[in-house]
């Protein structure tokens, strides 16, 4: 893929320049001036683009490499080209990382218009009660509520609502099309296009002519640093909060239920459910399209497979995965002997048709 006008290259940094910022060792100081503006995979890099790898496996992709330099620890230097100067470190995939947050920043959060947008676009609507602080921008057609207090360098996105009384600290960003109500926000929060925070949760109690609405009072507490994928919805509390922890990264189409508790640094992948009042420990790890049932505890450390559902608490540090969820080798254990009596019994029937 060449360069595009929706991430267009650096103007340059030089390669000595970028060791020194990401903290690695650039392997042949001959190669200091060159000049780097984009990042690329490791078979298609071109002259200006940083590349890495992470093992041996990418010895044929660097037959075609012709990258500025390629990001590697000490045990690969000995297997890149000698005519490409490597960035060595202990941490190739995060020092890959920053140098793409150095080369692309505008990448790093959304933005629907140019960083050179003025203050309050006049098509938006802030109501005078409102305090947004120096720097803050809000883009066309946004709204912005009564008592609202809005942070310096937070950006407010095309068409997004943030409800009356919400608290959003400084260098935020709210995407377009998102609605933040009955919230209140960090520092350094970025919430993509179309998220729906502060929402009232599903809670009903059984009445003689049908369901009966149970009013949530509560609010939805986001800490710093957190960051929430698209279409991803975060209901407020019934009468507790609902809160999500610091440096919890959050994918897209994610269901977050009322009452929750997210611990710090967790992740979360697509299309997980997580039901109301569960309590989730830090630095959990849950893969795509789990569902977690509500009232259970998920340990510190834990780690959820994806497509699993989980009915119990989960201890700290367990990996768990399937339907119910158990401890990940007795889960593979099971899908194991599962395929093997299909086989058995194929064998015997003569079904080819596996």
């Amino acid at each position: 893929m060449d360069y595009n006008a929706f991430f267009p290259p650096h103007e340059g940094l030089r390669l000595k320049e970028i060791a020194v910022r990401l903290g690695a060792e650039l392997s042949d100081e001959a190669f200091g001036d060159r000049l780097v503006r984009s990042i690329a995979p490791v078979s298609r890099a071109k002259l200006d683009q940083l590349c890495y790898i992470l093992s041996r496996k990418n010895r044929d992709e660097l037959l075609t490499c012709d990258a500025a330099a390629v990001i590697c620890d000490e045990s690969l230097r000995s297997i890149v080209p000698d005519h490409i100067p490597a960035l060595i470190c202990k941490n190739p995939h995060t020092i890959f990382a920053q140098a793409g947050e150095l080369l692309h920043p505008s990448a790093m959060r959304p933005s629907a218009v140019t960083p050179e947008e003025t203050a309050v676009s006049a098509s938006a609507h802030v109501d005078p009660t409102a305090k947004l602080e120096p720097g803050v921008i809000v883009e066309p057609f946004a709204v912005i509520g009564a008592n609202v207090h809005i942070g310096s360098g937070t950006r407010i996105g095309p068409g997004a609502i943030i409800g009356a009384e919400v608290q959003i600290g400084r260098d935020c960003t709210i995407a377009g099309g998102a609605s933040v109500l009955s919230a209140l926000v960090g520092n350094a929060v970025i919430i993509h296009n179309g998220v729906r925070i502060g929402q009232d949760g599903f809670g009903y109690a059984p009445g003689p002519r049908g369901m009966i609405k149970i009013v949530q009072i509560g609010r939805v507490i986001i800490q710093d640093h957190v960051e929430i994928g698209a279409n991803t919805t975060v209901d407020r509390g019934t009468m507790d909060d609902t809160v999500i922890g610091e440096g919890t990264k959050i994918d897209n189409q994610v269901q977050i239920g009322h009452n929750v508790r997210i611990g710090r640094h967790c992740g979360i992948v697509s299309k997980v459910g997580i039901a109301g009042s569960t309590r989730i420990g830090d630095g959990v790890m849950i893969g795509g399209a789990a569902g977690i049932n509500g009232h259970i505890t998920i340990g510190d450390g834990a780690q959820i497979a994806a497509m699993s559902g989980v009915v119990s608490d989960v201890p700290a540090g367990a990996k768990v995965g399937g339907t119910p969820a158990r401890p990940i080798k007795h889960f593979l254990r099971d899908m194991a002997d599962i395929l093997a009596r299909a086989e058995e019994r194929d064998r015997k029937t003569g079904d080819k048709n596996v």
